[in-house]
């Protein structure tokens, strides 16, 4: 399972408020210059809440690749995302509920061809979900998401970012 129905609800609700979900711009180049360096045709936002990703990466124009999105507490973009060459995942798994998150790991490792970009806050967030708890569910150091990373791509870049790291892995 990767959402449950009432976590998907408390989700749709923080969206609702407009201030969740929108820090996907700050990866675009990152993203953009992963996308040309392995010839990418689709790049996948994983997570995508408000779109900034799609939205920073369009003003690269012209671009190689089709910008997909998908997030299942967004309407209009909660349908399964089919294969995409780049997957991008940035400030989303900490957000995923702990029973789900192999469940999750294992969905982005089968949907990504050549390569993922993932960011993980270690930190709490800002944000509080309407039940009262903290919009991270999971708040763990890197070195607690390392092997779970490590079982599912081979690591290819790594930088801790104090209170969050950014990871770029291809498929093993």
């Amino acid at each position: 399972m990767l959402i449950s129905d009432e976590y998907r609800r408390l989700n749709a609700q923080l969206h609702e408020r407009g201030d969740y979900g929108v820090s996907g711009h700050k990866w675009a180049a990152l993203a953009d210059e992963l996308a040309r360096r392995v010839n990418a045709k689709t790049v996948l936002d994983y997570g995508c809440g408000k779109g900034t990703l799609g939205a920073a990466l369009r003003q690269q124009e012209p671009l190689p690749y089709a910008i997909l999105e998908y997030d299942p507490a967004v309407a209009g973009k909660d349908e399964k995302p089919l294969r995409a060459d780049i997957v991008v995942c940035g400030d989303v798994l900490e957000h995923v509920e702990p029973e789900c998150l192999f469940d999750v790991l294992d969905d982005i490792r089968n949907i990504a061809r050549a390569a993922v970009l993932l960011v993980v806050a270690t930190r709490p967030a800002a944000k509080v979900l309407a039940d009262g708890r903290n919009a991270h569910l999971i708040v763990e150091p890197a070195s607690w998401w390392l092997p779970k990373i490590m079982d599912r791509w081979r690591v290819v870049q790594f930088s801790d970012r104090g209170g969050e790291f950014l990871c770029i892995g291809q498929p093993i």
